[in-house]
Formats: C-alpha cells, sequence, structure tokens
C-alpha cells in the first residue's frame, strides 16, 4: 500500500507543535517578552516557521477542511510566511521586520493558535479515519 502523503505532511506538524508546547510551558511559567527572553523567543520562532512548512504541505496536496481553508483565506498567512522566511534564511538585523511584524500585528496570536488547533484536529480526524479503513 502507498504511503498516505497526509502522513508525512503530520510529521511536520509534530514538529511544530512540539515547539508551541515548548513556548506555553514558558508563557506558564509567567515569560512573556519575545523581544528579551532569547529561550522564548526561540520556540516561538521555530514554531512558527515550521508551521508555515505545514502550511505549504496543505495547499501542495491540494487538502481541504472548511476551518483550515477559512483560517488560510487570511492575510496573517503572508505574515506567517515571511516568519519563516526570516527564521530559516539568516537576517543581519536581530530584530528583523520578518520576524516581528507577524508578533505586532494585531490578531495574529489568536489565529496562529487557531490554525494550529484546527490542523490538529484535522489531523486527528484523518488518521482515526485512516485506522477504521485499515482495520475493516
Amino acid at each position: 500500500m502507498a504511503q498516505d502523503p497526509v502522513f508525512s505532511l503530520h510529521r511536520y506538524f509534530l514538529g511544530a507543535n512540539r515547539m508551541r508546547t515548548h513556548f506555553d510551558d514558558l508563557l506558564k511559567q509567567g515569560r512573556a517578552d519575545v523581544t528579551e527572553d532569547p529561550e522564548l523567543r526561540l520556540y516561538m520562532e521555530a514554531w512558527y516557521g515550521m508551521l508555515f512548512v505545514v502550511v505549504e504541505g496543505w495547499r501542495e496536496l491540494a487538502l481541504h477542511d472548511t476551518e483550515v481553508d477559512e483560517l488560510l483565506g487570511s492575510p496573517h498567512v503572508d505574515l506567517l510566511r515571511r516568519v519563516r522566511n526570516g527564521v530559516f534564511h539568516f537576517q543581519q538585523d536581530y530584530y528583523d521586520d520578518r520576524l516581528l511584524g507577524f508578533v505586532i500585528t494585531d490578531g495574529t496570536a489568536e489565529w496562529v493558535r487557531n490554525l494550529n488547533r484546527a490542523l490538529g484536529r484535522f489531523f486527528l480526524e484523518h488518521l482515526r479515519a485512516r485506522r477504521q479503513v485499515t482495520e475493516n
């Protein structure tokens, strides 16, 4: 049986989501200033950058889900792409606009969490459905 490419995309989501959990753990400790806390910033940037890779894969695989597709219709997607570029391509400016532009834009924090949650739900539903097919 050929491998489901959604499984491959899920691997990228797992990495992004793990960075989110590290980020959230630091927030729970009261650490909240990404401009002054390099560890907090590291996890946030890694999460955002890796999440955009999932967005790219989503589009490449032409996947569809009402909630995810609605979130991907946001102008925040392009800001997230710029974060990915700023994180994974060297920038001479420590506080590069590609990185901070996303952070200072209204609504991005809620949007990225909603996107992460919706993608997680999609993958769980997809994996459960595939498991049922293979078990029957």
